[in-house]
């Protein structure tokens, strides 16, 4: 990215209203009483504002899973150690994770990116490497990352949606893979909405409540430390960020900005895209929100972004695999709408 502080500020791509008024009035015509189909029309709808065509369509989906340590690490506040990250990043470029046999079902592109997992990697097939440390700095002592680092993950991020775009995307899903990073992202999220860290905090990979007791304490600390710090999202991101949340973050912008649909995933997801929306505002308009995660302080992340998530599944693995379940949703949508006939074509007289 050749200059990116102007890039940064360049806009939002704006929805296709003549679009998203065509593919209203045919839904008013298919054969079925008006609003009977709840939100597959509104998706239909949504899809066709933001494609900027009265018959959207899902078919070229790319989900990028990007992958990074982080140094609050070392205060104990996952029930996993830091090694599953390096041996997910294989596990997903071999088939055997749960976004790769969903991305395989969708016949979707998977993609994976290294961002900066403490363990230096061999070459995988499948996995791209653009590590930028081993791993953010402990926010307990100090920032995750340098200024610099911030723009570099965000880079990444972005320059990845504007290849993908160059090959027809009609679908972006991020995901993310890190040990610590629910941490990371709580941490984010209680800057950016100025709320307490046992507010948000959940059991992540799966702590007991002794557990989660400390990671809110291990939060609030990094919240009080660094709290002059924290008022703008871009410091934010810096102190508190993972270079997976601030490479998430990178391509939700550039799909704002490029005019491509985002089905945003869970909590880590969400989290990335209330930080794309406070960095620029408007960025919203192109995420739809895919699931209801079981950790509890999403409905938080929710709220804030007025999103109402289509599946409640109780899920909360991340690395892409809820908004990859919803795709089907997205694609039926589409085929109704398209699909259906009009009360003309089918002889109906008249509006059901």
């Amino acid at each position: 990215m050749n200059n990116f502080e102007d890039w940064l500020a360049s806009p939002v791509a704006r929805l296709d209203r003549v679009a998203q008024e065509q593919a209203y009035q045919r839904q008013q015509q298919l054969t079925k009483p008006a609003g009977s189909l709840g939100r597959l029309e509104e998706l239909a709808i949504q899809l066709a504002a933001m494609q900027a065509k009265p018959l959207p369509q899902i078919n070229n989906v790319q989900i990028t899973v990007f992958a990074a340590d982080h140094g609050v690490m070392a205060e104990n506040v996952s029930a996993f150690p830091q090694s599953v990250t390096t041996a997910m990043i294989r596990n997903f470029a071999s088939g055997g994770a749960a976004i790769s046999v969903l991305a395989n079902s969708l016949n979707a592109r998977l993609s994976v990116i290294n961002v900066g997992s403490v363990d230096e990697l061999e070459t995988i097939d499948g996995v791209t490497d653009q590590r930028i440390a081993a791993g953010t700095q402990n926010f307990c002592h100090t920032t995750a990352m340098s200024s610099e680092q911030l723009q570099q993950a965000l880079s990444i991020g972005a320059d990845h949606v504007t290849k993908c775009r160059s090959q027809g995307l009609e679908l972006f899903i991020g995901g993310d893979m890190g040990i610590g990073n629910t941490t990371s992202a709580t941490a984010i999220a209680c800057a950016l909405l100025t709320l307490p860290a046992e507010t948000l905090t959940g059991p992540g990979t799966g702590l007991a409540p002794p557990g989660i007791k400390h990671k809110v304490a291990v939060i609030q600390k990094a919240l009080t430390k660094h709290q002059s710090e924290l008022k703008m999202p871009w410091s934010v991101m810096q102190t508190l960020g993972g270079f997976e949340i601030a490479a998430l973050t990178g391509a939700y912008l550039a799909c704002a900005k490029q005019g491509v649909p985002v089905l945003v995933d869970g909590f880590i997801s969400s989290v990335a895209a209330l930080a794309a929306e406070q960095l620029l505002p408007g960025s919203r308009d192109w995420f739809i929100f895919s699931h209801a995660s079981a950790e509890p302080g999403h409905q938080r992340i929710l709220t804030a972004l007025n999103a109402e998530p289509l599946l409640d599944l109780g899920m909360r693995l991340g690395e892409a695999s809820g908004a990859a379940v919803a795709v089907p949703l997205l694609k039926l949508s589409c085929a109704l709408h398209a699909g259906m006939a009009t009360f003309e074509q089918a002889a109906v007289a008249g509006a059901l």
